[in-house]
């Protein structure tokens, strides 16, 4: 049961009822992760300015979706999990690449050491050694890619801990950390 209330876009009303139809137009629904960050517009209306920013930047949508499922992997969300692992499908991941991101490991040279990257990011609290960086850099990673890295990790923390926060009712088809399809790791 969500700890913070899930708003109806039926009742919706001003900036936040603004922001739902352009979700709802753009995605066919409402997520209740949207639910919830309605609840501030200005939230809500940041989160959608900041994605939608990242989305026009170097990273394609394909990475952005395996930096997103190793940090909800790292930081223990389901709903972020659930809704990466269903999005990510929709962009093209397979199944193995999904449970590959989730472990923080990918086929390719330079999104693996992307997705390295954003794990040291995130377990040390962006305080990365000189090792790690230059690991990304030797990778072929450029300095643009780094700083949407950073970008990356940062708002999928925050989706994160508003899910933890709110406990946010899963309406994705659910997926749980530390799971990982046996199918997938074959």
């Amino acid at each position: 049961m969500n700890r913070i209330t899930q708003l109806d876009p039926a009742t919706a009303t001003g900036k936040t009822k603004q922001l739902f139809d352009g979700v709802q137009a753009k995605l066919g629904a409402v997520p209740n992760l949207f639910r919830v960050l309605g609840n501030s517009p200005a939230a809500l209306e940041g989160y959608l300015n900041f994605s939608g920013a990242l989305a026009g930047g170097t990273l394609n949508a394909k990475v952005r979706e395996q930096i997103a499922l190793a940090v909800a992997e790292g930081n223990l969300c389901s709903y972020c999990l659930s809704a990466h692992t269903f999005i990510g499908g929709k962009v093209g991941l397979s199944e193995q690449e999904i449970a590959d991101a989730r472990q923080t490991n990918a086929a390719s040279h330079k999104t693996d050491a992307i997705l390295k990257l954003a794990l040291s990011i995130l377990v040390q609290r962006g305080e990365i050694s000189d090792g790690a960086l230059k690991s990304a850099r030797v990778a072929g990673v450029t300095d643009a890619e780094i700083v949407e890295t950073v970008a990356n990790v940062a708002v999928n923390i925050f989706t994160n801990y508003v899910n933890h926060v709110a406990r946010t009712v899963v309406d994705f088809p659910e997926v749980k950390p530390g799971e990982i399809a046996q199918t997938a790791k074959a």
